[in-house]
């Protein structure tokens, strides 16, 4: 693996995949650089669920102890009514029960910043810039920049999320891909509890979702709605994207008024449909595609964090195992990866979305009363 001294890699995106990426690809031997188009690690998101494979992938990352140390504990799951009465509940902890050892929840931006910690030193990190073209030739992969300047490569990994500019660069336009679940979603944290700490309660009506989730003296407020068709809109205006929230939970009783308010007060907001990415390979010459840019199984699932990180280490494994032969590594990990990957997105479409969001005023008592159920 010598040689590999002298081979650079590009990564475009500073999330979980991208840094996840860089992580492995350093430890290979490759040079690596990162390039972020924000000026830093992108805050902000719902906490991240660490368990099976990836617990394993951690550890071996070294990043498990301090996963494990700054856990998140949910301790009461509530569904309310809109006379703000708990029609049922679920308790997710009993006092003095032992903690489980093969889940583990933690804060995004503490997970994201553990990432950038164990790569800061290694890795090149380019921020306020993105690649705008690619130009493949024989041994090499030519980056243009946002800022006119061009460098080359021998590799490039679009890690760069469900909106990924490489994959439309390389692989064609989003629509080819994206298969849009019906529902859109908002995420909005505010720095103060709302709600007991370490309990999360959802309000429903049909076809519409109001969830707080309350940890660390800050509250997650998530508003969900169904859409049959796709709502045209600019998903780098916060503003057009706040307007859409506003509208649709506009007159909804529990807590929303109040809800809304914080909303339009935040300033941290986060929307998108909620969709997933299908792709027949996740790589084409010498770029390949890692997370949610190749296969987003929806921000329903929770998995984002999990499967940036699975994939990673899935196309490491397949680098490790073919000697750097890319061509190899890439067969690999689109084979070996894939199963995973279609079970979690199949289990995100028939368990997940109809309970977050039941469609009629029956579902909503019967999830309420009989919670999410052992497959959930």
């Amino acid at each position: 693996m010598e040689a590999l001294k002298e081979k650079k890699v590009l990564v475009s995106g500073a999330g979980f995949a991208g840094l996840s990426t860089a992580y492995w690809m350093n430890k290979l031997g490759y040079k690596v650089t990162v390039v972020e188009i924000a000026n830093g690690l992108k805050m902000g998101g719902t906490p991240v669920n660490v368990e099976g494979n990836t617990i394993n992938i951690v550890k071996h990352m070294g990043l498990f102890e301090q996963i494990r140390l700054n856990r998140l504990v949910m301790e009461m799951l509530e569904f309310k009514n809109a006379d703000d009465v708990t029609e049922g509940a679920m308790t997710l902890k009993k006092e003095g029960e032992e903690l489980p050892d093969d889940a583990y929840e933690i804060e995004r931006n503490t997970l994201l910043n553990m990432l950038f910690d164990t790569v800061k030193n290694d890795v090149i990190f380019i921020f306020n810039n993105s690649i705008t073209a690619l130009n493949e030739t024989k041994d090499h992969i030519e980056a243009t920049f946002k800022d006119g300047s061009q460098q080359a490569f021998d590799l490039v990994f679009g890690c760069d999320g469900i909106h990924s500019a490489i994959r439309k660069i390389w692989f064609g336009n989003e629509a080819e891909y994206s298969h849009f679940l019906g529902q859109y979603f908002s995420i909005t944290i505010v720095n103060k509890l709302l709600i007991k700490e370490n309990t999360t309660q959802f309000y429903n009506v049909p076809d519409k979702a109001v969830m707080l989730n309350a940890y660390n003296n800050k509250t997650d407020i998530i508003f969900c709605f169904r859409s049959e068709k796709e709502i045209p809109y600019d998903y780098r205006d916060e503003e057009q994207q706040r307007k859409i929230i506003l509208e649709q939970f506009a007159g909804q009783s529990w807590r929303t008024p109040a809800l809304l308010e914080e909303v339009e007060r935040s300033k941290t907001f986060y929307f998108d449909k909620l969709c997933q990415i299908k792709m027949p390979s996740w790589t084409k010459g010498r770029v390949a595609l890692v997370g949610d840019a190749g296969y987003c199984a929806s921000p329903a699932a929770g998995k984002g964090g999990s499967l940036a990180i699975d994939g990673a280490a899935a196309l490491a494994d397949a680098f490790h195992q073919n000697n750097g032969n890319f061509e190899l590594a890439f067969l690999d990990y689109n084979k070996n990866f894939r199963p995973f990957i279609e079970e979690v997105q199949a289990k995100v479409v028939s368990v997940g979305l109809d309970i977050l969001v039941p469609a009629t005023e029956e579902a909503i008592r019967k999830r309420n009363t009989e919670g999410f159920g052992p497959d959930f």
